[in-house]
């Protein structure tokens, strides 16, 4: 097991032994080789495989062997549901990035970064427990106070200690600062408890700090961005951070984030292009295009060869199949949704 998330229902189970080696050539097929390639997988009942990490000089990211997507493909594909399998190893084949819950930061930032670490790979962490979370949506929560948030950053931090770790940074902190959804009286706290954790993580000797800013359709222009960045303490940090759990294009991502970058003394950026690979849903209100919206697709797989020298990384921070909340049949926010994740992958171009 590697870590554990109460908070975002991430939670590990065993996979029986015969599925989990078929699927393990399923993986190496998606991993490896064109989507078109129609080699059948053979039956084994052999211990299970994991899945094969990309290579370290596509993607340093760590590809975690026992994701939901991997074990409910494992399950499809024994009970002889190859194509939905299939389809579920585009996800699993991927390094995706693990939410920290509230239980137990310190064993879930450990265990994570102990196995990357083993497979010589880089753990993508999303810190995500700042109090007054998500104003009340469908993601609410978060600590109970600033000391409670530093006790939680803490042990989260501890249990990263020396190994390499990319952790994004608070999603929707900032940007819930800048469009007045979290009241004033919330401010000045939550810059403060920011600009501690940016310092507190970039204490550590192989840990990148991204500072989430949020995407191209929600703060404009990027300018108002500046100052909350600021704040929060970018200039310690490595950068910040676009498109988390969203689904705007790389290339409308590319140009705020560029815009931003550039009243931030040239701060690198990554995108979240987990489910972008259609780009936004098109005339919808606000909620419709954010949450669970249909006809999306899987977007570019995560790698650092961005092409952008303001670009770190493609990576995939929301978990592909996890819903977004109790929007369209959607279970809660962080729940795992086949039925979407199908719909991402079979709609992936990549």
């Amino acid at each position: 097991m590697y870590g554990r998330n109460a908070g975002r229902a991430h939670r590990v189970r065993s996979t029986r032994a015969a599925a989990g080696a078929a699927i393990g050539s399923l993986l190496l097929l998606a991993g490896c080789s064109s989507s078109s390639s129609s080699a059948a997988p053979p039956k084994s009942d052999t211990e299970p495989r994991q899945p094969v990490q990309q290579p370290k000089t596509r993607a340093p990211f760590w590809v975690n062997p026992e994701s939901t997507a991997y074990k409910r493909a494992a399950e499809l594909h024994k009970d002889g549901k190859d194509k939905q399998a299939e389809l579920l190893t585009k996800i699993a084949a991927q390094p995706v990035a693990e939410w920290i819950g509230v239980d137990d930061p310190q064993g879930q930032t450990r265990g994570y970064t102990e196995a990357a670490a083993k497979a010589d790979r880089v753990a993508v962490l999303v810190l995500y427990n700042i109090p007054h979370r998500d104003c009340g949506q469908y993601s609410q929560g978060g600590a109970s106070d600033g000391n409670a948030y530093r006790q939680w950053l803490d042990q989260a931090a501890q249990g990263i200690g020396n190994r390499s770790a990319t952790v994004i940074l608070e999603p929707d902190a900032l940007p819930h600062i800048e469009d007045g959804c979290t009241p004033e009286q919330f401010h000045e706290e939550r810059f403060a408890l920011l600009k501690d954790a940016v310092t507190k993580l970039k204490a550590l000797p192989n840990t990148k700090v991204y500072l989430d800013a949020g995407n191209p359709s929600w703060v404009t222009p990027a300018d108002r961005m500046a100052e909350p960045l600021r704040r929060a303490g970018i200039e310690e940090a490595d950068g910040f951070a676009l498109n988390v759990s969203n689904f705007q294009t790389t290339r409308a991502n590319k140009e705020y984030g560029r815009r931003l970058s550039s009243l931030l003394g040239g701060k690198h950026f990554v995108i979240d292009t987990s489910r972008n690979g259609n780009g936004p849903l098109s005339g919808a209100d606000h909620e419709k295009a954010w949450c669970n919206p249909s006809g999306r697709a899987l977007g570019e797989p995560p790698t650092t060869r961005t092409d952008d020298p303001l670009v770190d990384a493609y990576l995939w921070i929301k978990r592909p199949g996890e819903s977004d909340g109790t929007c369209k049949g959607g279970p809660d926010a962080g729940q795992w949704w086949e039925r979407y994740a199908l719909d991402l992958a079979r709609n992936s171009r990549h």
